[in-house]
């Protein structure tokens, strides 16, 4: 999902959309030239990720680069948001492994087959091309349990319990300043909330678990995701399967993935998307491909340690693939 192009809305497909059956991204119905993909739309400065058997089709699929910047290098934030309590009082919390499997996959992606499909797309200044290098490291990680403040929007999922986008930015401008942390080009910074706390695009209807299961974008130089915790309605954001036995984490770390991969080739919604407006997490989003890996419950092992996440599109091989470029 990406959130920067302020005038213009076109369908976002991201991690958390897809067809109800997992892996399947062609509908039999679709045209020649065609794929299946979730629902995703561009709203304001940010590009969603949509639930799953939300699907939209996508003509033309390979991505075509728009002119924009990439993230050459990427460093990651996560900002954990967990208060004990919802805005309407209810008692809330994460899974005991939650934010230790975030962590590690953030450790863990840099470097290995999934993030190197990144690597055949550039940005040109000057008419020199520079490319994405296979560099993802975690930079730092953050608990904060300061109350969710009032509930800026209406989101039919979580009556009650909401935040706007305009709070998620607020919360990581709030995050940034407290650490000592810097926004540049290369930085990213991801906000996971607890379980039971929805959002929405401000006060439309673009909202949580009924439209998107996550997103991206961009507020000047600060580039973010809103990861909204996928536990909360796992029929609309969960994965088939769980290695790490912590099913809310393995679903939010698969829909994380997808957000990243979006947002280093695409972090202002203006550098690498398909005619349709689809970014590379768009075209495979729930196409998990082989899962051969811990008795079939896993297709990427990495350092030892078993994810669950959807592939990505390779330009150079017109597919989604597990393994880039």
């Amino acid at each position: 999902m990406r959130i920067t192009r302020l005038a213009r809305l076109r369908p976002i497909a991201c991690l958390s959309m897809g067809l109800a059956a997992a892996g399947m991204v062609a509908a039999l119905s679709a045209p020649a030239g065609a794929v299946t993909a979730p629902r995703s739309q561009t709203v304001g400065h940010a590009h969603t990720a949509g639930v799953r058997g939300a699907g939209a089709q996508h003509i033309n699929a390979n991505l075509v680069y728009h002119g924009g910047p990439i993230m050459k290098k990427n460093f990651t934030y996560a900002i954990f948001w967990e208060p004990s309590h919802l805005q309407t009082g209810a008692p809330t919390s994460v899974s005991p492994t939650y934010n230790k499997l975030i962590k590690r996959y953030f450790k863990d992606v840099g470097g290995n087959g999934l993030y190197n499909a990144n690597t055949q797309y550039y940005q040109i200044i000057g008419g020199n091309k520079t490319f994405i290098k296979n560099v993802s490291k975690l930079a730092g990680a953050w608990v904060d349990t300061a109350n969710y403040p009032a509930s800026g929007c209406n989101d039919p999922a979580t009556p009650g319990n909401c935040l706007s986008d305009s709070q998620i930015q607020a919360e990581v401008t709030h995050a940034i300043a407290v650490n000592g942390w810097v926004a540049s080009p290369t930085n990213m910074f991801y906000v996971f909330t607890s379980k039971g706390e929805g959002s929405c695009f401000n006060n439309s209807s673009v909202c949580a678990f009924t439209y998107y299961c996550a997103y991206h974008g961009a507020f000047g130089s600060t580039i973010y995701a809103n990861m909204p915790y996928t536990g909360t309605d796992l029929g609309g954001c969960g994965t088939p399967t769980t290695p790490n036995n912590d099913i809310d984490a393995d679903s939010t770390i698969n829909v994380t993935s997808h957000e990243q991969m979006e947002a280093v080739t695409d972090p202002h919604l203006n550098a690498w998307y398909d005619p349709s407006g689809a970014e590379n997490g768009d075209l495979c989003a729930w196409n998990f491909g082989a899962m051969d890996a811990d008795g079939g419950k896993a297709n990427q092992v990495w350092n030892g340690h078993f994810y669950i996440l959807q592939m990505e599109w390779s330009n150079k091989q017109s597919k989604c693939v597990q393994d880039g470029p």
